[in-house]
């Protein structure tokens, strides 16, 4: 399976996400869901202890 492209003479690569805060909020946006999953399993299980005790 070749490539259509025969001639590579002035190729250029364009580099869309670099010095951008994307993959900054990506990061903080996850840290938060992770954190508030731990915070809402610590309130279920709180929850379900007070239940059974």
């Amino acid at each position: 399976m070749g490539s259509p492209i025969t001639n590579w003479d002035g190729a250029t690569a364009y580099f869309t996400g670099f010095g951008s805060s994307t993959p900054g909020i990506i990061l903080l946006i996850a840290i938060a869901a992770v954190v508030g999953a731990i915070f809402v399993g610590h309130l279920h299980e709180s929850h379900a202890y007070s239940k059974v005790k």
